[in-house]
Order: C-alpha cells, then sequence, then structure tokens
C-alpha cells in the first residue's frame, strides 16, 4: 500500500527521487491514463483505447502492453520511445487537497515506500536554503496538468457516451511464436458512426475541443502492430 506524506522542506530535506525507468521502479505497468491534452503526444507512439472505470464510466488509456505487468516499451537501457505518459513521469507524487469542500487548497504528497524514494541517488526536492528544486516545481506543474486532465477526461467520456460513439473492442493478436494474445475489456471509438453525426453536433464537438482527440484516438490504433513488432523481438531474443 502507498503510504503518502505531504511533501515539506522539514522532512524532506533530505530526500531524492531516482527517475531511472525499469520494472524494478514500478515501470513494468501495461496501461497508463492520459488525458486530451496529452493526446497529440501520446498518439504517435502509444495506442489510446478506453477502459471502465466503474459501473457506467471509462477513462482514456495509453496502451503499453498485452499483459498485465508487461510494457513493452521498457528494456534494459531505460524507456524505448520519446515521450513517456505523464501518469509514469508523475511517481512517486500525487496531488490532494486540503481544507473545505467547497474550497478546498491542494496539497503535493509523495509515496515515502515508493522504490524511486531514497537519500543517495536521484533528484532532490530542496535546495540547501530549503527551497524547492526544479524537479520537484516541474512534478508540481505536471500535476495540475493531471488534475484539470481528469476535468477533461470527464467531458470527453461523455461528449462520447452522448453521441453513443463508444464500442467494445477484442483484438486477437497471433505472434510469430504461435501463441496468441487476447486484448478484453477494452472500447475505442466507432468510427462508422462519424460520418452520421449531424453537423450541428460535429460542429458542437469541434467547438468543445472535442474533435480532434476523436481523430487522434482513432488514428493511435494503428500503433497496436509496434507493440506486436516489440513482442515478436522479445520472443526472438
Amino acid at each position: 500500500m502507498p503510504n503518502f506524506a505531504l511533501v515539506k522542506k522539514e522532512d524532506h530535506q533530505n530526500i531524492r527521487i531516482d527517475t531511472g525507468r525499469s520494472a524494478e521502479l514500478g515501470d513494468n505497468v501495461q496501461l497508463a491514463m492520459t488525458f486530451p491534452t496529452e493526446f497529440r503526444s501520446i498518439q504517435s507512439t502509444y495506442p489510446i483505447m478506453f477502459r471502465k472505470n466503474g459501473e457506467d464510466d471509462f477513462v482514456p488509456v495509453a496502451l503499453l502492453g498485452f499483459e498485465q505487468n508487461e510494457n513493452l516499451f521498457l528494456t534494459e537501457a531505460g524507456w524505448d520511445a520519446r515521450y513517456i505518459p505523464a501518469m509514469i513521469k508523475k511517481e512517486p507524487f500525487l496531488i490532494g487537497t486540503q481544507g473545505e469542500d467547497e474550497d478546498p487548497t491542494r496539497v503535493l504528497s509523495v509515496d515515502m515506500d515508493s522504490p524511486r524514494v531514497n537519500t543517495e541517488k536521484g533528484e532532490a526536492l530542496f535546495g540547501a536554503l530549503g527551497e524547492m528544486t526544479e524537479f520537484l516545481e516541474s512534478q508540481a506543474n505536471m500535476l495540475e496538468v493531471i488534475y484539470e486532465g481528469h476535468i477533461q477526461n470527464n467531458l470527453f467520456v461523455k461528449a462520447l457516451l452522448e453521441q453513443e460513439l463508444l464500442e467494445s473492442v477484442t483484438f486477437d493478436i497471433v505472434l510469430k511464436d504461435g501463441s496468441r494474445n487476447s486484448l478484453l475489456g477494452f472500447y475505442t471509438i466507432n468510427e462508422e458512426k462519424i460520418p452520421d453525426l449531424s453537423q450541428e453536433t460535429l460542429h458542437l464537438l469541434n467547438r468543445n475541443g472535442m474533435l480532434m482527440p476523436m481523430f487522434m484516438v482513432m488514428a493511435s490504433t494503428g500503433n497496436i502492430q509496434r507493440l506486436i513488432d516489440f513482442k515478436n523481438a522479445r520472443l526472438e531474443g
């Protein structure tokens, strides 16, 4: 279980964060939640899918592998991609709230039990005079973007559901060694319904900033082949 603590210079002056990329540091994950403002960077490398988050809600995710705890972009040399999803890069930090429900204050927390947290290697949180380092400021800024991203996701998914554009999809992938990987429980945008949307609906989606992210999701599915190539390369040794 995570052990989150509010980031304070009094308590974390000597803390460092290992920013390397490895399974030992927790990067062996199959999925990473993503956001419409991030889709432009995500879609060039990763397939964007949707997973159910509760009974009737969905969240967009970047697909990193075919199996649980499999990240096909993770190699012995690190992360084999130019862009790393924000939900991965923000580790081991979390943004939370304190105070009144109607006017809460956002606060920065760190998981003290994360393998990234140590006192010897990596990026410091505070300088010699107790000031926030550039690293900590950049993490705090990223978490603010993620915080807003959750709001964007809710609006984006609501728009897709209102137009009944999400559909269940299953990928049955046959690898070079004859083994199969079936991706179950994922959803994507039903491209066949797009031409049937009215001009008014398309205009409204575009005005609300929803149309471009939709096309990015659809374009990203071509990256499934990249994952297949990575998987086959590993099977071949």
